[in-house]
């Protein structure tokens, strides 16, 4: 577990109305006060979070594009990068027209 998680975990594992300092915290696990501060308040959302939501598909859909492309080369027939933009877009379900990445 990172320390901000950490951090999160004993701010809200506090009574409600139980006073505290996120310097000290922040102190303590050894991140940025003003950092704790913000994710503490959901106005900063940790790297990873932020990584994931970026992210056009889910661990499931990429395990499905995998497959996509095992069964395409067990056909000898070796996807193009458009088509498997089009497979990924049409597994994403993503209300917006922008294309899939390279990766």
């Amino acid at each position: 577990m990172d320390p901000i998680d950490k951090a999160i975990e004993e701010i809200e594992s506090r009574g409600p109305g139980e006073e505290f300092s996120y310097r000290k915290i922040a102190k303590k696990y050894g991140v940025p006060d003003t950092t704790l501060r913000r994710i503490h308040q959901g106005k900063n959302v940790p790297m990873k979070e932020q990584q994931l939501q970026r992210r056009k598909l889910t661990p499931q859909q990429e395990l499905e594009l995998v497959s996509y492309i095992e069964k395409l080369t067990g056909r000898r027939l070796p996807p193009t990068r458009e088509m498997l933009q089009n497979f990924a877009l049409s597994i994403a379900k993503t209300n917006d027209e922008q294309p899939v990445g390279k990766s």
